[in-house]
């Protein structure tokens, strides 16, 4: 038999990463592979991503607090609380923290796995590696994404 997962306020997986906070609520081991979900901080000021494509999976963005910068592909749009973003598989996009207010969100990975991609940057930038865009092109690599463009 199956079980429910719970997870409270606070618990979770933190993987913090070139300034992001990405606190994962469920991972691939939680869902069965089928998706994950995180909440994400992100200080004033970071980039949490430059604009990417995913091949292998598709990107769920929802606004909690503060004004996301978003890359749709053809420029960036502000999205405040209550905003979503849908970054299917082939769409670009990017995301960052243009305002003077921390952002919180939301971001859902379907299917889930993309959560090794910031474990692995995670381990590498801990044993020393400079977080460049060299080293996130490699790992990203590693989970069909590319840059865009």
């Amino acid at each position: 038999m199956k079980k429910a997962v719970l997870r409270g306020p606070g618990e979770g997986e933190l993987i913090r990463v070139a300034g992001v906070d990405h606190f994962f609520k469920l991972t691939a081991a939680d869902t069965g592979g089928r998706f994950a979900m995180e909440e994400f901080t992100l200080p004033p000021g970071i980039i949490g991503a430059r604009p990417h494509v995913h091949h292998g999976h598709d990107e769920y963005f929802y606004v909690l607090e503060g004004e996301l910068t978003l890359h749709d592909g053809e420029g960036e749009v502000t999205a405040g609380p209550g905003n979503s973003l849908s970054a299917v598989r082939g769409a670009p996009h990017g995301f960052r923290n243009a305002g003077s207010v921390p952002v919180r969100g939301l971001c859902l990975y379907t299917p889930a796995g993309y959560e090794d991609y910031f474990r692995q940057v995670h381990a590498a930038v801990d044993a020393g590696a400079e977080v460049t865009d060299a080293l996130l092109t490699e790992f990203r690599s590693r989970f069909r994404t590319t840059a865009w463009p």
